[in-house]
């Protein structure tokens, strides 16, 4: 039976939330391993995420949710204490590109990254040896401009069959309807190339080199209605120069997809991210 879990809590910001929580946590036999907190001035709200390890053999994770509300009610406290072993469920979503799948299957075979793959689902066929190499089940849907609802629909019944917790996109080169981002809310990730100035349409690398850019960027986001505008979880960056070609540049571009959406997936799986509005707290 665990004995490690997760505290995340999010209120208006007050006097006296830190010592309620740790008090309690104290007289239920919890040692706190480690705490982040923040008062975010613009919305007076308050965040803290807490690890914790259950001391003796008196207390369970349900035991020490069950009363924890009554605890906090006067905060009035959004929160949820996660149990730390138990792995997240994730599907996948990939189109033609590799890279990015490649690293997080990599990641977890190496037990890097606590989550347990429901699926790979994919609207091209090219990625499924990949993917069953690993033992891991291949779905592909394939979409058309006459056939999006339906598949969509089919998306969301393999979410469900499978309890998948988490989706995260990579490199899945499809729009997601309206209608299907709101019901995945806060729990879709997508990665993507983000370049000053940003540079659309088709290759993005080649755009790049043709306007002399001197930063490879990519940026992990949740995936909201608004096109690659979701809360952003991770960025990352590589300074290049006029020396590097467009391939060169597509090589870079890998290397900071896979290093941003690498990051972005784990922080979630720690659950270290709290998305308030549009934008996130991100507690590494």
């Amino acid at each position: 039976m665990s004995k490690e879990f997760v505290l995340k809590a999010s209120c208006e910001a007050a006097s006296g939330i830190v010592a309620a929580v740790s008090s309690y946590l104290a007289e239920h036999s919890c040692y706190i391993s480690e705490m982040h907190q923040f008062d975010d001035e613009d919305s007076n709200r308050f965040f803290m995420r807490a690890e914790c390890r259950i001391e003796g053999n008196e207390q369970t994770i349900e035991s020490i949710r069950h009363d924890f509300d009554e605890q906090v009610a006067r905060f009035d406290m959004e929160w949820d204490i996660l149990d730390k072993n138990k792995p997240v469920k994730v599907l996948l979503m990939v189109s033609k590109f590799d890279h990015c799948l490649d690293d997080l299957l990599y990641r977890h075979r190496k037990g890097e990254l606590p989550m347990q793959i429901t699926a790979v689902v994919s609207n091209h066929r090219d990625l499924r040896p990949m993917v069953e190499r690993e033992g891991i089940r291949f779905i592909h849907l394939p979409i058309t401009k006459d056939n999006k609802a339906d598949q969509e629909a089919a998306l969301l019944d393999i979410i469900d069959e499978t309890n998948t917790d988490l989706v995260v996109l990579a490199r899945y080169m499809q729009i997601l309807s309206n209608s299907l981002c709101e019901k995945l809310h806060g729990r879709a990730i997508n990665i993507h190339h983000s370049f000053l100035p940003g540079f659309k349409g088709a290759k993005p690398y080649h755009q790049a080199h043709e306007r002399g850019v001197k930063l490879i960027g990519a940026t992990a986001h949740y995936v909201t209605s608004d096109l690659d505008e979701g809360p952003i979880i991770e960025q990352s960056v590589q300074p290049v120069d006029h020396t590097y070609s467009p391939d060169r540049l597509v090589a870079v571009g890998r290397d900071t997809e896979t290093v941003a959406l690498a990051k972005a997936v784990r922080m979630h799986l720690e659950h270290r991210v709290f998305m308030y509005g549009n934008k996130s707290i991100v507690f590494k």
